[in-house]
């Protein structure tokens, strides 16, 4: 059995609001040895985002409002600051290439952030609406990125919400959905044949068809995440695949798995 750790940013990974998976045969017993609990890496960050698990074991992560940071987690435990003034990045992802990418909240767009923490600029928009609030970011295997973009706080009534896709090479990001309240966490299955997208607000994890143009087809159900309170959200956020874990944020945690999960960079 191999085994790895899941290094989280959120202090409450499978609590409660954990997935009701339809393919969890015996729950987190597979996944989680019996006993383990949740280490703290650290605190006193201020609104922590964006795990990304790095070739060498280390991990990426970001802190959100005020902090504005980019941080890393070396294998032997040390925390560094990769990017300052970030703009709010949030989720990260690897390309194909294993360049990191991510999504600047406030600034509005998706970015390749190089070793020396520049970042470029790879999309603001399709060329005519504009990003709101990019939230989270997925890559394919020909380097297209999956980009959700739920609009900033709060919920305007009427406002919609878009889920983009970004070909390789291209600069214009096409909507390829509009129909969920607020995407967030997202995440491709491994033969890159399926999207999967969970709703902030609603208790719905949803799935779709992937076509060969990157759009989408046959939005359906994937999951219900349990134990929301009526009338609250539901708080779904980043996603990662070995099945698929959700997070429902602040101090870093690890925990030992059971699992070393996908054989593929990141997420």
């Amino acid at each position: 059995m191999r085994t790895g750790f899941l290094l989280a940013v959120c202090g409450a990974a499978f609590l409660p609001g954990c997935a009701d998976l339809p393919q969890s045969a015996g729950g987190m017993r597979a996944v989680v040895a019996d006993g383990a609990q949740p280490e703290l890496v650290r605190e006193g960050f201020t609104f922590t985002e964006g795990p990304l698990g790095m070739p060498d074991g280390g991990l990426y992560f970001t802190d959100l409002r005020a902090a504005q940071r980019i941080h890393r987690l070396d294998p032997s435990g040390r925390i560094s600051v990769v990017r300052e003034k970030s703009n709010t990045t949030n989720g990260l992802a690897y390309t194909p290439k294993g360049e990191l990418v991510g999504v600047e909240d406030t600034g509005k767009r998706v970015s390749k952030i190089g070793q020396d923490g520049r970042a470029t600029a790879l999309t603001a928009g399709d060329g005519e609406r504009p990003l709101m609030a990019p939230n989270d970011l997925i890559v394919d295997a020909k380097g297209g990125i999956y980009i959700t973009d739920p609009g900033p706080r709060p919920l305007v009534p009427g406002r919609k919400a878009y889920v983009y896709f970004l070909p390789a090479g291209s600069a214009k990001a096409a909507a390829v959905d509009d129909s969920i309240v607020l995407p967030n966490g997202l995440t491709l299955t491994l033969d890159g044949r399926t999207l999967i997208v969970v709703d902030t607000v609603g208790d719905t994890i949803f799935a779709f068809d992937v076509q060969p143009d990157g759009t989408l087809r046959n939005k359906r159900p994937f999951a219900k995440l349990r134990d929301i309170p009526t009338g609250k959200d539901s708080g779904g956020d980043g996603m990662a695949i070995d099945r698929v874990y959700i997070t429902a944020q602040e101090g870093l945690y690890r925990m030992p798995m059971l699992t070393a999960g996908p054989d593929r960079l990141g997420k």
